[in-house]
């Protein structure tokens, strides 16, 4: 189970800084656990782990094993939350060797990217997951069209029609109506979950099901955490976490930054920085959500930590357990002085540079916390994902925001509608024009 040590925080917080916060935790754990806080309304995924459709998840099941069946390549067709949870636990976990390669799209407006994954698919027979709650977000909506037309270039309208899976609302929106006219198998987008809360949904797991993953330990390990994360008190990681960040960002921290000493975990960094930067960062507060991959960034961005303004903390993710050894050979001319290495292992030496730096950020005034989990495996990280969401909405309540909202997203797709000439937009668009002039 993951497990926080907070032990590297002492002399940088009062000795009271969680038992001071334990009463509103226990208000803010009672929020979730009845949906009625700010924002309840999208709090379906506090108890997803153990209520979520049985029958929906075999169809998903085998949508996945039909893709695999047929093509050597799926699109992933979304932005923000609905690519970024798949992504992460994919590119964290690895697809495995046999299954289709997984590509994403529709998370920008680049034409030499999207004209590069489209060069990937020449001579590759594909499919294409498009999802999203409305079918008309910019970016996948022109995504899904480029791919859509070259599917039916190559397959015929008939065959491309199989091809397509929707995830997207159970009722309403320009993409269900679209999957229900053209016969496309459709999933869910629940209602009830917002799109950074739903990579445990239909949004997440098909792709990870695709990928070879397995999607029934996944859940078990989310449902784990759920059952370990509501029992109250200081014990509790989640609890402690949210505490912690409210105390230090009280202190007057402002950049969290998550580490990892495993380089598969940069998109497992990217869910992380959206759901607490689009969870808690409005009304002039929240801190911000940063990442870094070590040992490498400790070459670049360590310097900062080290000696910067002294504004920022760490918690960093580690697993305990690597996959598999590897012992560093003797060399007869110990040309680069290492020897005193020889035999150890790899995985010895990397949590010695772990733990050195640990202390050397403290010491040089970056308060640390230590986030334990088990190894790269389906079950831990349905752990990790389950912990960071309810820690996720624990923190927003602590800061006094509502953590289930993003208001502010809509000014940029505003300005970009008007700029486009989008019908509606024509007074915005000359008032633009003019200020970028």
């Amino acid at each position: 189970m993951i497990s926080l040590d907070t032990s590297n925080l002492q002399s940088f917080l009062p000795e009271n800084w969680l038992t001071s916060r334990l009463d509103f935790l226990r208000h803010a754990a009672g929020l979730l656990d009845r949906g009625d806080g700010a924002g309840g309304e999208f709090t379906g995924w506090v108890h997803l782990p153990r209520s979520y459709d049985r029958v929906e998840f075999d169809r998903i099941k085998r949508a996945a094993q039909t893709i695999r069946s047929q093509s050597k390549a799926l699109v992933v067709v979304g932005i923000g939350g609905s690519y970024l949870g798949a992504r992460a636990v994919i590119e964290l976990l690895g697809r495995h060797p046999e299954a289709p390669a997984i590509y994403f799209a529709g998370n920008t407006l680049s034409t030499d990217a999207t004209l590069e994954l489209i060069s990937k698919l020449e001579g590759v027979d594909f499919s294409v997951n498009v999802i999203s709650k409305s079918g008309t977000t910019t970016e996948p909506a022109v995504a899904f069209r480029l791919f859509k037309n070259l599917l039916e270039q190559r397959y015929g309208k008939e065959e491309a029609r199989t091809r397509i899976y929707a995830t997207t609302d159970s009722q309403k929106g320009a993409l269900k109506g679209l999957a229900d006219s053209e016969g496309y198998e459709t999933f869910v987008v629940p209602d009830n979950v917002g799109g950074r809360y739903s990579v445990l949904t239909a949004v997440g797991l098909l792709p990870i099901a695709v990928a070879g993953l397995d999607i029934d330990a996944l859940m078990q390990g989310a449902a784990e955490a759920m059952a370990e994360l509501q029992k109250p008190g200081p014990d509790n990681p989640a609890w402690c976490y949210a505490a912690a960040r409210h105390a230090l960002y009280t202190a007057g921290k402002r950049v969290e930054i998550l580490a990892s000493y495993e380089p598969s975990s940069r998109f497992f960094s990217e869910w992380w920085k959206q759901l607490y930067g689009e969870s808690e960062g409005k009304d002039g507060k929240g801190l911000f959500p940063a990442s870094v991959e070590f040992t490498a960034d400790l070459h670049s961005m360590g310097q900062f930590i080290q000696q910067g303004e002294r504004l920022m903390f760490e918690t960093v993710l580690h697993f305990r357990s690597p996959l598999g050894s590897l012992s560093i050979p003797h060399d007869p001319d110990n040309v680069d002085g290492l020897n005193f290495l020889s035999g150890q292992d790899l995985s010895f030496v990397a949590e010695q540079a772990l733990r050195g730096t640990l202390l050397a950020h403290v010491d040089g005034g970056v308060p640390n916390l230590l986030l334990y989990a088990r190894r790269r495996e389906e079950t831990s990280v349905g752990q990790l994902i389950y912990f960071f969401e309810y820690s996720c909405g624990l923190s927003g309540y602590l800061l006094g925001v509502n953590p289930f909202d993003q208001p502010g997203v809509e000014a940029y797709k505003k300005n970009m509608f008007a700029l486009l000439g989008k019908p509606g937009y024509e007074d915005r668009k000359a008032e633009l024009e003019a200020r970028l002039r």
